[in-house]
């Protein structure tokens, strides 16, 4: 892959925190040594409608020696809702956390934003040298990295909450300064993230572990009913189970 930045069809029509935090991602992945990841022809860019709009998905994904799928999914709906979602899948051995980040915006406002560091490891917890990182980075921000440091902090789903960490944070942002704010925080999860993958060295004699908990978090993202129920009221029941299993959220390999 090229240094440069690839520009998206609906990007540019996208709420600006959607379009800089799919920028910052894509900046922050040319760290890696990038190759391409292949998704189903028929699932890398997908039209439909839903309720007598337009629905676009565009779908971007990426693999490195240490990450066996990073994606980055690009959505619209007519011209009032837009979405990001982007996670990185470590490959299983190096037992790293999953980067997980989404953006709903809906008529100009942005109604949820959600950046977490999900535990690679069975006892649920990120590791110090990640929890030092984000420590520190709050020390540099000048302000807390969770939710309460926003006016309106979100509560997070059921299925969620034995997947994400204790830095998980899932608000509303309610003005312009919350939204630069949350995009910082994002990026300072992202670039904490890569520089702790580009230093860890592979742990196999771990990887039941580490393949059980990424399992478990793929699990419980697919039960992720919102989500279900766009796709499906958009390309039916069958569509939605296969991209919310092969595209989303897909199992990493038992060997």
């Amino acid at each position: 892959m090229s240094s440069s930045v690839a520009t998206s069809s609906i990007r540019k029509h996208q709420h600006p925190l959607v379009r800089q935090l799919a920028e910052q991602i894509e900046t922050a992945w040319q760290r890696l040594d990038l190759t391409p990841y292949h998704l189903p022809d028929d699932l890398g860019y997908v039209e439909g409608k839903l309720e007598g709009e337009k629905l676009i998905i565009e779908n971007r994904c990426y693999q490195t020696p240490q990450f066996r799928k990073l994606h980055l999914e690009l959505a619209r709906i007519g011209k009032n809702l837009d979405i990001l979602h982007c996670v990185m899948f470590p490959r299983v051995e190096y037992g790293l956390p999953i980067f997980g980040c989404d953006i709903v915006s809906g008529r100009g406002q942005v109604s949820a934003a959600i950046v977490d560091l999900s535990p690679g490891t069975a006892a649920g917890l990120l590791d110090q040298s990640y929890r030092t990182a984000l420590l520190a980075f709050s020390s540099d921000l000048g302000t807390e990295i969770g939710p309460s440091s926003y006016q309106q902090p979100r509560d997070l789903p059921d299925w969620g909450k034995k997947i994400f960490s204790e830095f998980c944070c899932f608000v509303k942002p309610t003005t312009e300064a919350e939204e630069h704010q949350f995009l910082q925080q994002a990026k300072g999860y992202l670039n904490v993230h890569i520089h702790q993958a580009l230093v860890r060295a592979p742990r196999p004699e771990r990887l039941p572990e580490f393949l059980e908990r990424q399992r478990y978090y793929c699990a419980q993202q697919q039960q992720n009913d919102k989500t279900r129920r766009v796709l499906e009221k958009a390309f039916g029941n069958q569509w939605a189970e296969r991209y919310m299993t092969t595209v989303l959220f897909d199992m990493p390999p038992e060997s």
